[in-house]
């Protein structure tokens, strides 16, 4: 009797252990989920597979078009949903302030120096402005094109003064949205940067530099007191226009969300990326390694 109650008890352990192992892949499996500002999406977008395969995990990542709701409210919606088996991270292109961090419990992971071109029909004669006639232009003081070596022609300003609250990205420009004149077009997406900038020969806008333009868009990047806004003239201090990318956890990420953020601060395949878009990566910060 002892032997056959032995032998049942193995029986059964032998059949309950491929369950078992069953539901740990599946947990392991799980997709990971990201979701937030299109600029900072471009980012892990282009390193998907990269990412993907250092985590070993299926990544899924929401933010290609900001006008359906993925900004970086979006993105610290999407951190904070995390929970074990729903894993998720979110990305923003606005910096976050500490208050804010701190009431919303966040972790912050920053990725890069992102510049803001300002952008101009490509008609336009003007391919060089000085950052003081950028910011004149911007609050109105500003408003005929030939007072900047132009066509004698009205300047049209388009703005995208999204993130209002938040320091950094366009109040590099002007420190805040009533310091823009007040005579505009706001368009609330980049697409429709492109767009409106692209109608009008006298407009002037800007958009971040990870902003894939149509092939057939109308517009022309200016230097900045003569500088192209490039990595090196961001850290030099040259270029004067710019935001940052950052990730955002709760304060409980996995191992593997951890994993995903550091390839991205510190992998080799985002440099590709940088130099693509123009990015300053920022390699020195340290989130820390575990959950």
């Amino acid at each position: 009797m002892r032997q056959i109650f032995a032998a049942l008890l193995c029986a059964c352990a032998g059949l309950l252990a491929p369950a078992a192992s069953a539901a740990d892949a599946a947990a392991g499996s799980a997709v990971v989920t990201g979701g937030g500002a299109h600029f900072a999406w471009v980012v892990f977008e282009q390193l998907k597979p990269d990412l993907e395969r250092v985590a070993g995990r299926h990544i899924e990542l929401h933010g290609r078009n900001s006008t359906l709701g993925m900004g970086c409210n979006a993105g610290i919606k999407t951190a904070l949903r995390n929970a074990p088996g729903h894993e998720t991270f979110g990305f923003v292109c606005c910096p976050l302030s500490e208050e804010e961090v701190a009431e919303k419990h966040l972790r912050v992971y920053p990725l890069a120096l992102e510049p803001v071109l300002i952008v101009v029909h490509k008609n336009n004669p003007v391919s060089n402005l000085s950052s003081e006639q950028v910011r004149a232009i911007m609050r109105g003081d500003i408003v005929n094109w030939r007072e900047v070596g132009g066509l004698d022609e009205p300047i049209v300003l388009v703005a995208r003064l999204h993130c209002k609250k938040r320091p950094g990205h366009w109040k590099t420009i002007l420190p805040d949205a009533e310091a823009f004149r007040q005579q505009r077009l706001n368009v609330s997406s980049a697409a429709d940067m492109e767009q409106r900038v692209g109608d009008f020969k006298g407009a002037i806008g800007h958009i971040g530099s990870t902003w894939d333009f149509a092939p057939d868009n109308k517009l022309k990047v200016v230097t900045v007191d003569g500088y192209q806004p490039t990595p090196e003239n961001l850290r030099d201090k040259h270029y004067p226009f710019y935001r940052s990318l950052s990730a955002v956890t709760d304060q409980h990420p996995s191992k593997d969300v951890l994993t995903i953020i550091k390839e991205v601060q510190t992998g080799p395949a985002f440099d590709a990326v940088a130099r693509r878009y123009g990015l300053l990566k920022i390699d020195s910060y340290d989130p820390g390694t575990e959950p």
